[in-house]
């Protein structure tokens, strides 16, 4: 029975390191690095503060967003940290996959994606108040992640987690604090 589930685990191991090694390599091919990087940094988080409190002052609708996406990343955070730190999941970068990687990155482990966990919990509270925004915001969110293969920190698989995670932890924010 064990063998049944572990052919088909590794079968998708294999594609997602494939897929990773393709990605990477298309960037690495047009020297996009410091672009990857810097779209890569939107996503750091003193970003959402400096923007959620930038829209404290500047939209009615700014403390609703204030709210909403300190509650989300109260849901997101321990439960990033929880699975980071119970599934270990080596980087690829620190894996000898032939590929050279410039960019260190700020721990070990990388399922889930944090940087994606983080920006689709903020593309859910764009959603949620600045609806008009959200498909700026859910794009931005799929290119963190896609920035985050290209730098060779994460696997695929491992963005996909983090933008289920950010996307969920968002839907678990109390209904109350939903309505403006």
């Amino acid at each position: 029975m064990r063998l049944l589930f572990l052919a088909p685990a590794k079968l998708l191991s294999e594609q997602d390191k494939r897929l990773y090694c393709t990605i990477v390599g298309w960037f690495h091919r047009y020297n996009s690095l410091r672009w990857l990087r810097r779209l890569s940094a939107t996503a750091d988080g003193p970003v959402y503060l400096v923007t959620a409190l930038a829209l404290l002052g500047l939209s009615e609708k700014g403390q609703h967003f204030f709210l909403l996406l300190a509650a989300g990343f109260a849901i997101e955070l321990p439960l990033y940290w929880l699975l980071k730190n119970s599934i270990r999941r080596t980087r690829p970068c620190h894996q000898a996959l032939g590929l050279k990687i410039d960019f260190e990155p700020s721990d070990r482990f990388s399922l889930p994606s944090g940087h994606t966990a983080g920006a689709c919990v903020y593309a859910s509270a764009i959603l949620a108040v600045y609806p008009v925004f959200a498909p700026l915001a859910f794009a931005w969110a799929a290119m963190v992640g896609l920035s985050r293969i290209g730098l060779g920190v994460h696997y695929p698989l491992d963005i996909v987690a983090g933008a289920a995670l950010g996307i969920g932890a968002f839907g678990l924010v109390p209904a109350t604090l939903l309505v403006a």
